[in-house]
This record gives structure tokens, sequence and C-alpha cells, in this order.
């Protein structure tokens, strides 16, 4: 089947058209090497700057217009690329998905307007997301779509876990309670580790590290998502690019009692806290470089986040009874091989030890980093987002 899939945001949208021959979510996260499935990027871009068209100094067009004329041309770049071939259906991805939707869904109007009441809990994302969708609905108004949710993994959740200590109206008047992000990427990373195991999807327990300039860290008990770092908003749990992660919440009180307004709490704990707000850089090879030179806010942006996660993948061993598994995912999980070493390092209590060797043996395939003695195994497993969603609307849409 060929999958559009796209990932909207406020100003740009990123796709890619994929091939697969692989409909049945059960196989979901196999190699396309292993027999059992297919996968096949036949197009990737992104399009940039929407909302802001005009011409630069040399007269050319900088930007489009609108979410509409994006598709448009994504529509002629996917087209000069199928040679003539249809498309079978869309997968959007759509960070929030609220109690509502714990899989994905065909799209329709009543979906459509289901995901934009969920506006105000990701204003910078599901309003993009909604545009997206009824861009297609305009261009291509027979064309299935199917929306796949970031919080839809972490939808297994118990109470105990979801639940904040506050006063019980806030969750049922305002919503206010833990949903965790990343659930795509968390989902697809915890299949492919239990069959590098060989273990089924439903039998593995472990703790996933997606690691990116948004990171964060979940609790996998028998398949499905007990526990996770990010919260009601993706700023809570793991320290970030740009983002705090965990904060006294009394410091934001502190911090408006000094003049600082709502606007200004939410830059500076969003775009200017994580890496960036402690070594003034949040691209983490550069803040290594920092490291490694000798440079001192470097270090201690590194030893920071290593630490807050180090807790985490601890107290998640806990949550799920015994980790068979500590695994590492996303561009720092899977690149870093320095940040992987200041995490590991720090787990010695649990028995787990690393291969020095190994950790620092650059590839993209699945492979394990601890040593053979190692308590617990830790893996670096590449995460593929966008052919989870391809996969996934695939298996949805393949019965109509």
């Amino acid at each position: 089947m060929l999958i559009l899939v796209l990932n909207s945001g406020s100003s740009s949208i990123k796709y890619q058209v994929r091939e697969t021959a692989n409909p049945n979510p059960g196989t979901a996260g196999l190699d396309a090497t292993d027999g059992t499935g297919s996968d096949e990027v036949l197009i990737a871009g992104t399009i940039e700057r929407i909302g802001e068209a005009g011409t630069d100094d040399g007269g050319q067009d900088s930007g489009v217009r609108n979410h509409t004329e994006a598709l448009e041309r994504i529509g002629q770049a996917v087209g000069q690329a199928l040679h003539g071939r249809g498309l079978d259906a869309v997968g959007h991805r759509v960070v929030h998905g609220g109690e509502r939707f714990s899989a994905p869904v065909l799209i329709n109007n009543e979906i459509t307007r289901a995901i934009e009441r969920l506006n105000p809990l990701a204003p910078l994302h599901n309003p993009a997301s909604v545009l997206g969708i009824r861009a297609i609905t305009a261009k291509w108004p027979d064309l299935p779509q199917v929306a796949v949710f970031d919080t839809a993994f972490h939808r297994t959740l118990p109470e105990h876990a979801w639940r904040y200590a506050v006063p019980d109206e806030l969750y049922r008047n305002h919503g206010i309670r833990r949903y965790g992000f990343h659930g795509t990427s968390h989902q697809y990373v915890a299949a492919r580790a239990a069959r590098f195991l060989e273990l089924p999807e439903d039998g593995f327990s472990g703790v996933i590290a997606h690691l990116g300039n948004g990171a964060s860290v979940t609790a996998i008990a028998a398949g499905q998502s007990v526990d996770t770092s990010m919260g009601f908003t993706p700023l809570a749990g793991l320290v970030m690019g740009t983002r705090s992660g965990d904060i006294d919440p009394s410091i934001l009180l502190f911090l408006q009692r000094q003049g600082m307004d709502a606007d200004a709490i939410d830059e500076l704990l969003n775009r200017r806290s994580g890496l960036a707000g402690l070594a003034g850089n949040n691209d983490m090879r550069s803040v290594v470089e920092a490291a490694d030179a000798g440079g001192r806010s470097a270090q201690l942006a590194l030893d920071v986040a290593g630490y807050r996660l180090a807790k985490y993948i601890g107290a998640y061993h806990v949550a799920v009874g015994g980790a068979q598994a500590v695994v590492f995912t996303a561009g720092i999980g899977e690149n870093s091989w320095q940040f992987r070493a200041n995490v590991v390092e720090r787990l010695a209590a649990l028995g787990i030890i690393l291969d020095v060797d190994a950790n620092r043996a650059p590839g993209r395939t699945s492979r394990r980093i601890s040593a053979q003695g190692s308590a617990i195994p830790v893996l670096v497993v590449p995460t593929d987002e966008e052919r989870a969603i391809a996969e996934a609307t695939a298996a949805l849409v393949s019965g109509l």
C-alpha cells in the first residue's frame, strides 16, 4: 500500500510516502529484511515557513500562504515521484488524543472536530494537525485518512500512575492528568526490542529512553506502557534540548511574583532551559564537544541530564517488576555514545555493566551495548515513527 505520512506543525509539514506490504499491526516494528514485512520510502521532504509567503532578497518565493497551499506542493511532488500511481491512504501524526483515543482511528468530520476540541491541551501541535487533515480532505475527499496519536500508547497507564495529587475537580473539569507523549516511538521500539530478545511483544518488560531534542522515558510491562516521564504536557520529565523537565512548581509561583507573566514563564521553561539553559547550546553533539574541551557548564549539563535519566531508569526498573532491558532510541539515544556512557555508568547498583567497545561502535540496527556479565541487557534500537504511522494506517484501511 502507498501511504502518505504527514507530520503537521504550526508552520511546517514533514511528509513521506512509504510503500508497505505489511498491513498486520501485530508485526509492526519488524525489519524489512526479516522476510515478514516490507517498507520503502519513495519520497520525503519538508514544507517550511507556512504562513510566511513573500519574496526574499533575490525575488524568490520564500514561503506558502497556508496548509492547503503546502499540501498542493506536496501533492505535486508526490505525483512526480509516483509516476501516476495513486495513494491508498494518508496517516497523520496527532500529538494529543486526550482520554478518548487509545488507538489509531479512521478520520471523519466528527473525529476531526474531536481532535480540534483537544487543541487547548496541545496548542502548538493539534491545530496544525487539524489544518493538515482539512487540507487533505479538500484536495482528496475520497482518500482514507487515519490519525495516529502520540498519547495513545500511554492510555494503559494505571490510575495511580496518571493521577496527580491535586483536587479531583481539576481532573474532572479540566482533564489535568498525566498523558505522556512519544507513544508511537515507544510502542515501535518496544516491539523491536522484544523481537531482538526473542520475546513476544506481550512478554517484554523494560525501560525505553527516547532521547532527542525532546526526550522521554517509558516503563513497559508485558508490552504495555505503565508509566512515562512526560505528563500533562511534553515539558515534564527528563532534561531536554530546551525544556527544563521536572521542576518544583513553586518556582513558577516565585517567578510570577517577581513579575514574569505566563507567556514569559512558558518561554523560559520550554525554549530557554534544558541543555540550552545549562550549557548555552541545545545540540547534544556541541555540548559533548564543549565538555571534552574542558567546558565546565557543558559537563554539568551532561551530568544533570544523565543523572536525571538514570534516576528514572532505576524507578522504572521497580515499576515494571524487573526490567528485561534498558533501551536507548531516537537521535541522541542512537548516536551519542558519550551520553549513553554517562547514563549507564550510574546504573552499576542494578548490576548493569557497559561494554565500552560495543557502546562506541557505530551502527544503524538494533544492537546490544552491555557487557556479557551485565545483569540487565542494554540495547540501542533505532526508532522510525513514520514507518509506525504508515503501518498503523495500512492496518486500519486494509479492511475497507
